[in-house]
């Protein structure tokens, strides 16, 4: 009798360790694959991006390389987690199984929690899947300046649970994810400067538009201001004429969340420029000769 139950103990000793062996090993292989695809991932990409050398490209190649390192390397961690609580699941699963615990009350028991679980936790398990979403499909990252239902400010932090968002006055705000249902986002992958340049209707548009377009000129070649933009700007000409104004509208291509500092630099440039020219701003009488 005893020697059955020792052989018996010793045969499921043996099938739990197999177990065990058996799980670290999948776990490990898993991981390890999740890895080496997420390693793949992040060399080609920045093998890609690193190609582009123009003064350009250089730098929001950069900016997209970190950007995109950030978010492969937490999709890694998300699915290394899942494998190994999928993983650690089904193996303590199997050792009940062999050591006789019966697994029809645990089952039904665990139905019964599962379910109230469920129920009480709807709104945490929804935060948690659109977190993933959010961070899959990089619908937008730290640093970017984004409008989240009522909020709008630069992202300081992305969690699966919440977002962290401080606006303009310094205000800092928890946005649930489960609660975004739309996301604007001006500073993903590049940011857009608008300037109006307003001036009285008398003034004559192929003179006003000659001018700015000198500014853009000089702007564009400085240095210290073309690094901040992916494409020269563009003056697009006459935007809108209402009663003695008349706007001309130039348009540039920045680098993300570089668009504040490009307008306020254009928009002084060109009212000094225009001063020096004699062309009078709305509201004052254009001098007539």
């Amino acid at each position: 009798m005893l020697e059955t139950w020792w052989q018996v103990s010793t045969g499921k000793l043996i099938q739990a360790a197999v177990v065990l062996l058996a799980a670290a090993l999948v776990r490990g292989l898993a991981v390890l694959a999740v890895r080496k695809s997420i390693d793949g991932m992040v060399q080609r990409t920045q093998a890609r991006l690193e190609a582009q050398t123009t003064r350009r490209t250089i730098v929001p190649a950069a900016w997209t390389s970190a950007r995109q390192l950030a978010r492969t390397r937490t999709l890694g961690s998300m699915l290394s987690s899942t494998i190994t609580v999928v993983v650690v699941t089904i193996a303590a699963l199997t050792l009940m199984s062999i050591f006789g615990v019966p697994m029809g009350p645990l089952l039904t028991s665990a139905g019964v929690g599962g379910v109230a679980l469920a129920f009480g936790a709807q709104s945490l398990v929804k935060d948690y899947l659109t977190g993933i979403f959010l961070i899959a499909e990089d619908q937008f990252g730290v640093g970017d300046v984004v409008t989240l239902g009522a909020v709008t400010g630069t992202v300081e932090e992305v969690t699966l649970r919440v977002t962290r968002v401080r606006d303009g006055n310094g205000q800092v705000w928890y946005v649930r994810n489960g609660e975004i249902v739309t996301v604007g986002n001006t500073s993903q992958g590049y940011s857009n400067a608008l300037v109006d340049v307003a001036v009285h209707y008398t003034a004559q548009a192929e003179a006003v538009i000659a001018i700015v377009q000198s500014v853009v000129d000089e702007f564009d070649a400085d240095e210290t201001w073309s690094k901040h933009l992916l494409e020269k700007p563009t003056v697009l000409g006459v935007e809108s004429i209402q009663g003695e104004t008349m706007t001309i509208r130039v348009a540039a291509k920045c680098l993300p969340n570089e668009q504040w500092g490009v307008q306020r630099e254009l928009r002084e440039r060109s009212k000094r420029a225009l001063d020096e020219a004699g062309i009078r701003g709305p509201g004052l009488a254009w001098p007539r000769h």
